[in-house]
């Protein structure tokens, strides 16, 4: 499916389950709808399964907004309990879309107590108290963090997923590689059609240097790699170092949520020379979640940092605003210079990056999609250094490969009603669902 497709579907009130590969386009996509609605004056949340999908999008986790929290099960006085409290009744009221990002990390039981919270606040006879959903993700990419033996059920098995009606939107152009051997190893791991030649290709690139004035960055699987790394390699240079601090306003608990969910580190200490990651979208000054540079200087009055990037080109890194909107305000927003030590990252914080070049570690790979989503930041092949590899960074889910099967077939039912439909039927369906939402 067309971007411009989903986007047509979404404005006609249909919940959806938008998803497709990595870099296919589904944040912008959510984003062009975002606006849509922000323009038409309806109210619409926006939240993630974690902290750090929410703060990409100036959202807030699925878990605080609906005020579950993370506990696995929810009686019915705990339900009464959250929707007496006012904060949480007027937010659930409200609001007319909901919307989820990352929704692979999601537990299915925690879908079940979202739409339990909302029909008890709202309707209870409608799938999420009559809200549009909109679910996003890949449930090829990182599964649920889980503390149990038993294997996590992802959300499409779920009672949720099964009453809400889905429409499935599944995008398939990929936007970020434009390198065929690149995405053949992505489309191989995705229909585990891994074989002897995409094996090759991989290894081709093991233990290979990368031409970069930067120095690429590292993606290992382990957090304690990368911690150890970025300080040591801060330690070593020997210059002056510059602190800054976050800055937070409003609303205490929402900008709590947001210093946890920002990449960007509360204090972040910078010496000339050290290796950084823009972690916000600013494509007006250059940069994207992702992009990796150096810094050479500091400005004379400011002090903010001047970096280099791989473009030859030199970004002063000016702070930057991480904000959640409620009915239209403001409610908290944090600041910072948006960027963080860029010499190693896991592969939880790099999933929704986009690096020109990287070093990945697979050796360490413990879970499905662990190596999918490390491959998949890259453009090209050309950009890829493999440290090191083993046999799990080709496995993703069988029962994710059978799934998928059906949310292509699904996809394109939806998307064969919607050709079908007239522009002046579309056009009165999209306005209609408009007007309901403003009553």
């Amino acid at each position: 499916m067309t971007q411009e497709t989903a986007l047509h579907i979404l404005k006609l009130g249909y919940n959806v389950y938008l998803t497709g590969p990595a870099g296919s386009g589904k944040t912008w996509l959510l984003n062009e709808y975002i606006k849509y609605l922000k323009d038409k004056e309806v109210s619409v949340a926006v939240t993630a399964s974690t902290g750090i999908a929410a703060t990409h999008m100036n959202g807030i986790t699925i878990h605080s907004w609906v005020g579950m929290g993370i506990k696995d099960k929810l009686t019915d006085s705990e339900i009464k309990a959250i929707i007496r409290k006012s904060k949480y009744r007027k937010r659930l009221n409200k609001t007319k879309v909901l919307l989820i990002d990352e929704i692979s990390m999601l537990h299915a039981h925690q879908l079940d107590n979202v739409d339990r919270i909302l029909r008890a606040a709202r309707e209870p006879f409608m799938p999420f108290g009559g809200l549009q959903v909109i679910l996003c993700g890949d449930f090829f990419q990182l599964p649920p963090v889980s503390k149990k033996i038993e294997k996590a059920k992802l959300v499409y098995e779920s009672q949720a997923w099964q009453n809400m009606n889905i429409n499935i939107c599944y995008l398939e152009e990929v936007k970020r590689q434009t390198d065929n051997r690149m995405i053949k190893v992505l489309n191989d791991i995705r229909n585990q059609t891994v074989d002897n030649d995409t094996a090759r290709i991989v290894l081709e690139r093991e233990n290979q240097g990368l031409e970069s004035e930067i120095e690429p960055t590292r993606i290992f699987t382990h957090n304690r790699d990368v911690d150890a790394i970025n300080q040591s390699e801060l330690n070593k240079i020997k210059e002056k170092a510059f602190g800054y601090n976050m800055a937070n306003y409003g609303d205490k608990f929402v900008s709590k949520i947001l210093r946890e969910g920002c990449l960007a580190p509360e204090k972040l200490v910078l010496k000339k020379g050290a290796v950084v990651m823009f972690v916000k979208n600013n494509f007006d000054k250059g940069y994207v979640n992702g992009t990796v540079g150096k810094v050479v200087g500091f400005d004379s009055e400011t002090k903010f940092p001047i970096i280099k990037i791989s473009s030859g080109e030199n970004i002063l890194a000016e702070p930057e605003q991480w904000q959640y909107e409620e009915n239209g305000v403001i409610a908290a927003y944090i600041r910072q210079i948006p960027l963080r030590l860029a010499w190693a990252i896991t592969v939880h914080k790099s999933q929704g990056m986009t690096l020109e070049s990287a070093e990945v570690d697979l050796s360490g790979c413990f879970e499905f999609g662990m190596g999918y989503v490390a491959l998949s930041r890259v453009k090209s092949l050309t950009g890829l250094n493999v440290l090191g590899i083993n046999e799990m960074a080709f496995e993703v889910s069988p029962e994710v490969v059978s799934l998928d099967g059906e949310l292509l077939e699904l996809s394109l039912e939806v998307e064969r009603e919607i050709v079908e439909m007239n522009l002046a039927e579309r056009f009165i369906k999209q306005k209609k669902f408009l007007r309901m939402l403003k009553k």
